[in-house]
């Protein structure tokens, strides 16, 4: 079958031709509907050398995928070949206390997973091809009626971790409050429809594209604000001056980490999704008072579950640009020139 393949770290993947997996007891063969490009995947051809992660190449990219229940293993219950599927990304341990209960990201036990950290498309073969091997039956997850797998694929994770680090702050997020998303990208412009379909938040959306923030609108976004010197001013002004609640950063570079503490309210969030590499300063009064910063890292599985029903009854709906597997390298063209706007979805 043909796969989409980083085979070394800097440098471009290559379309090769790779043997069709055979699912092992408790294994389970997808074949791939859809599997989306992530910018996360830029930083693995461009930043990642040997010794920056516990894995190294060669390994099919893709860690956005839906598709069909091809093949069972042995065990396996619970799913029917033909079966459509999302496929959950991060693969733990299966055994600590975070991965029972579906937290795979945040597994205490990296030396038992299959690959330390990493999952398909991080270290093990992903969904750019035509079929994946996923190694635990428990991360094939069934899509709801109404949802295929083009749709499903991209909320496995840029729906899965806006969403994520949204429910993480829903009791900061009643009626009266404000949350600020910065960065309206791949990820950032879910994470405006999730906190419109799941709060009662107002929306403050913050870009230096025009094309951004006019996307940001379109989906629901209740005010946006160009980013720039006086961006935090503005935002200050439009909530009466005390900031907002919650502040959700998709970028996580010098200037916008420096504009989230700017603009966050006491007692507010401040989540760093986006690793673009800044850092933040913290002491005592460089933020405002119980202001709690987090990182956040995809989602669990029980989320992931959460996210596709929302997908499927139409209230989340990244925007999407599809290309041929053999298109693909295009999308991460694209993705490097900003010109993409929402995410790429590769269909083998």
């Amino acid at each position: 079958m043909r796969a989409l393949r980083l085979m070394d770290w800097k440098s471009e993947p290559e379309l090769v031709e790779v043997a069709q997996p055979t699912p092992g007891p408790g294994q389970v063969v997808v074949r791939i509907g859809a599997a989306g490009a992530c910018h996360s995947d830029l930083h693995l051809m461009d930043e990642f050398e040997s010794g920056s992660v516990p894995w190294n190449p060669p390994f099919t990219l893709g860690h956005e995928n839906a598709g069909w229940v091809h093949a069972l293993g042995d065990g396996v219950t619970g799913l029917r070949v033909g079966e459509p599927v999302a496929v959950y990304g991060p693969w733990g341990c299966g055994t600590c206390a975070r991965c029972r209960v579906g937290m795979d990201p945040y597994c205490e036990n990296p030396a038992g997973a299959p690959v330390p950290g990493g999952g398909g498309g991080l270290g093990l073969d992903g969904g750019m091809a035509e079929y994946e091997l996923v190694p635990d039956a428990r991360h094939v997850v069934p899509l709801p009626e109404g949802l295929d797998p083009v749709q499903a694929a991209p909320l496995t994770d840029a729906g899965l971790t806006p969403y994520h680090a949204v429910r993480r702050s829903w009791p900061k997020l009643p009626p009266g409050s404000t949350a600020v998303v910065i960065g309206v990208g791949g990820l950032g412009h879910v994470g405006v429809q999730i906190l419109k379909a799941t709060t009662a938040a107002r929306v403050i959306a913050v870009d230096n594209r025009a094309e951004a923030l006019r996307l940001a609108t379109e989906c629901g976004a209740d005010r946006t604000v160009a980013s720039g010197p006086s961006a935090a001013e503005e935002i200050r002004d439009a909530t009466g001056g005390r900031g907002a609640d919650v502040v959700l950063d998709f970028v996580g570079a010098d200037a916008t980490l420096t504009l989230g503490a700017a603009v966050a309210r006491t007692v507010g969030d401040l989540t760093i999704v986006g690793i673009g590499g800044g850092t933040l300063p913290v002491s005592f009064f460089s933020v405002p008072y119980e202001v709690s910063i987090a990182t956040t890292y995809w989602g669990s599985r029980p989320e992931l579950v959460e996210v596709l029903d929302l997908g499927a009854r139409g209230l989340i709906r990244p925007k999407t640009t599809t290309f041929a597997l053999d298109e693909a390298t295009d999308a991460y063209r694209q993705m490097r020139e900003g010109t993409l706007e929402g995410r790429a979805v590769i269909v083998p």
